[in-house]
């Protein structure tokens, strides 16, 4: 049964700083593409960043590009989101993603998106 558990969220003020860690179990992580989305009460899920089975290849929305750096450990079965500079508007529940056709697809539609985590609440005062 393949497993994806979300921990790192929590409360920060403006212009801190959270690092969210995602771990994977039940699949071959190294053949996983991974993902960082979020959801905000109202709005749709929003695509944050994904990464290749290698971790060679990123991938970030214009939102966070250059605040946020998603990065894997292939040995610890975990993908990070380092998220730098926050700001309100990233106030949300982040979710990671894994799927095998790796980062195009997790990009372009996650609605096909084969694993989701649960979710963990990031909120971040002004």
């Amino acid at each position: 049964q393949v497993q994806l558990v979300e921990s790192g969220g929590g409360l920060v003020q403006a212009g801190g700083s959270l690092r969210l860690s995602c771990a994977a179990s039940g699949l071959t992580f190294s053949n996983y593409g991974m993902g960082w989305f979020r959801r905000t009460p109202g709005k749709e899920r929003e695509f944050v960043a994904t990464i290749n089975w290698s971790g060679g290849s990123t991938y970030y929305s214009d939102s966070v590009k250059g605040r946020f750096t998603i990065s894997r450990d292939n040995a610890k079965n975990t993908v990070y989101l380092q998220m730098n500079s926050l700001k309100p508007e990233d106030t949300a529940v982040y979710y990671c993603a894994a799927d095998p056709a790796g980062t195009a697809l997790i990009r372009t539609t996650p609605e096909k998106i084969d694993y989701w985590g649960q979710g963990t609440q990031v909120t971040v005062s002004s």
